[in-house]
């Protein structure tokens, strides 16, 4: 995972979300997401939109995502979420996390909504 981005516990991750302190992103494709489904409440981006819709600057951008806010990021293994993440901080995002793949926050035993 990449070293500018800090890794979150699925537990940490969950409180912040819940507590609506952080908005959550999976950048896994369409077809991954309706096979496993998603963490509750999160906004699917897939890495082939991401820049376009997280740069401050694009008439795309998710409004969701503002630099002030918290970010946690998600992927199936951790790698794109360590590249989504790196797009974030070289943006001017200040609080970026990566949660890692689904399968940390289901290995720790926390839900998951379906989607397909």
């Amino acid at each position: 995972m990449s070293d500018a981005v800090e890794y979150i516990d699925p537990h940490d991750a969950q409180g912040m979300i819940e507590r609506g302190e952080a908005v959550v992103i999976d950048v896994r494709e369409p077809g991954e997401i309706a096979v496993s489904g998603i963490v509750p409440g999160a906004l699917t981006i897939s890495m082939g939109e991401f820049a376009e819709r997280a740069d401050p600057q694009s008439p795309r951008h998710e409004p969701a995502l503002k630099v002030d806010t918290p970010v946690i990021l998600y992927c199936a293994s951790g790698k794109r979420s360590a590249a989504a993440g790196k797009f974030l901080v070289d943006h001017g995002y200040s609080k970026v996390f990566n949660l890692g793949g689904l399968n940390d926050w289901m290995n720790a035993g926390l839900p998951v909504d379906d989607v397909g």
